[in-house]
């Protein structure tokens, strides 16, 4: 047994019941689903009892395309793949547009209120964000139950509406007061990378700390080197295709090199369209993927020969996001162009994963021609998976999240007293 799993099953000997309030779960395959079932696994094992409140499953189209039986039934009780109990609330159908996504938000939301009310009460209530409308209802709900209030911050809210200018005017305001209100008010606010804590802590909250993102190391093989001769320089995009990674950039990069290379672009986003217009138009060698998993994103990544980590950098928030499929391409051990700046940079730098890059097709394009006609530097040694196996391997990140926990209720068990 590794020892982080030791010292969650030494912390779960009196292991509590905790809710958790997320707007994605499993079947489906998003950020908070691909961090909560890791996390979950770890709990359970350590004897924790999980109860997930959670929309019936609809992404990413917004529609439930999986069988019943899978994603759950609205107002039903629900086994989970790691015995954790799922209680379902409803959705509403939507498409791409941001207004009805939230609207869609702000229903499901507002439902998991009475729902978790009719949930067994549990030692702790968290809710994970950027979901603002379920960051409302854990405030609201953790309140009603008299629970400690764990919030996530998974993205930098508020600073990420300021800079995506999701909201405007009077409005934006509103709800960066609204978000602020309930950081200052949980009982532990929880960020996955350090230099966001900072922030918090600089703004007066003293309850931070960090759980990052990761993966399972154990789940994800160490690949050979690509081959020192190869006709085609293949570069690889495995991700969401949104506004906030640029991926026009990456586009117009191949442009730039032509023939010799090729793109793959594994994934889906509002902003999928747009770029798949932009590359027929600059008859870019690039193709389109809809989304893999399993052996499938194995197979894609083995056959790269670099792997795409990009993020805009016009938005002071991503200073301090790291794209969580960071984690996973460390693991494997692939060369990295890191189109990113900030923790993310510093990461791949430390780790010495691969190259750090401006946001620019030019430089993007001069770095995939040099790595095409010096292949040597595409073979990485070990440092970047051990730094995985140091600072984001899931088990150590679930003991340290039980751990933190486990330390707001003793402190709140001595504050009763």
């Amino acid at each position: 047994m590794s020892s982080a799993r030791k010292e969650a099953r030494s912390a779960g000997k009196c292991a509590p019941r905790l809710t958790l309030l997320t707007h994605s779960f499993w079947p489906e395959s998003s950020p908070p689903q691909r961090r909560w079932s890791a996390l979950v696994r770890e709990f359970s094992a350590a004897g924790w009892q999980i109860d997930v409140i959670a929309p019936v499953a609809h992404t990413p189209h917004g529609r439930r395309e999986l069988p019943r039986k899978m994603a759950g039934r609205a107002f039903r009780s629900q086994t989970g793949k790691y015995a954790e109990r799922i209680r379902r609330v409803p959705y509403l159908r939507h498409g791409n547009s941001h207004a009805a996504k939230f609207l869609d938000q702000c229903f499901s939301a507002l439902l998991s209120v009475p729902l978790g009310l009719l949930t067994r009460r549990s030692d702790v209530l968290l809710v994970t964000v950027p979901s603002l409308p379920m960051l409302g209802a854990g405030y609201v709900l953790a309140k009603l139950r008299k629970v400690p209030l764990v919030v996530e911050m998974r993205d930098a809210w508020p600073d990420l509406a300021r800079d995506a200018r999701l909201v405007q005017g009077n409005v934006k305001s509103l709800a960066e007061r609204a978000v602020e209100f309930v950081q200052r008010r949980a009982d532990l606010v929880v960020t996955v990378t350090e230099g966001f804590a900072e922030t918090l802590r600089a703004r007066g909250l003293a309850n931070v700390a960090t759980v990052s993102n990761g993966v399972r190391l154990d789940s994800l093989p160490a690949f050979e080197p690509p081959p020192l001769e190869k006709p085609v320089f293949e570069a690889l995009y495995l991700g969401n295709h949104g506004e906030s990674q640029w991926l026009e950039v990456a586009i117009r990069a191949s442009a730039l090199v032509g023939e010799s290379m090729h793109l793959h672009m594994v994934g889906q986003g509002v902003r999928r369209p747009a770029l798949q217009a932009l590359a027929r138009d600059l008859k870019a060698p690039v193709t389109f993927h809809d989304p893999l998993h399993g052996q499938d994103v194995i197979d894609r990544y083995a056959s790269a020969d670099t792997c795409i980590v990009s993020l805009r950098d016009d938005w002071k928030s991503f200073d301090h996001t790291v794209p969580s499929k960071t984690y996973e391409v460390l693991a494997i051990g692939r060369h990295v162009t890191a189109i990113v700046r900030g923790e993310a940079a510093r990461i791949i730098e430390k780790s010495g994963a691969g190259d750090i890059v401006p946001t620019d097709p030019e430089a993007v394009a001069d770095l995939w021609r040099a790595l095409a006609n010096d292949r040597g530097r595409l073979v990485r040694n070990a440092d970047s998976r051990q730094w995985v196996k140091e600072n984001a391997d899931y088990p150590q990140l679930a003991a340290r999240y039980m751990g933190l926990i486990h330390d707001l209720l003793a402190a709140k068990r001595g504050d009763d007293k």
